[in-house]
């Protein structure tokens, strides 16, 4: 009887495991490191998930600064993701 219970809780861990690397690679957006990642494909990302996100050139620079700073809490962004972003939106301008 333990030998089969021990069994089925190794069963579950190896199956929880798994579903918590799935739901890590999807909510992520591609399975592709963020430093690979030029910050168009950030922003197309991660902006648009939540909401239509604003052509680039709606807001000028000081702006962007401003919204990546808010959406980087709000989103649960990195550093180096915001810097990227924000340094595509402000080549738009």
């Amino acid at each position: 009887m333990k030998r089969k219970t021990k069994s089925i809780l190794f069963g579950l861990f190896v199956g929880l495991f798994a579903i918590g690397s799935l739901v890590l690679v999807s909510c992520s957006g591609s399975s592709q490191l963020v430093t690979e990642k030029t910050g168009a494909q950030l922003w197309g990302e991660n902006c648009v998930r939540c909401h239509n996100a604003p052509s680039p050139p709606s807001f000028n620079d000081y702006q962007w600064e401003t919204i990546a700073l808010h959406m980087r809490v709000r989103a649960s962004l990195t550093e180096e993701e915001v810097a990227k972003i924000v340094e595509f939106l402000k080549m738009a301008n």
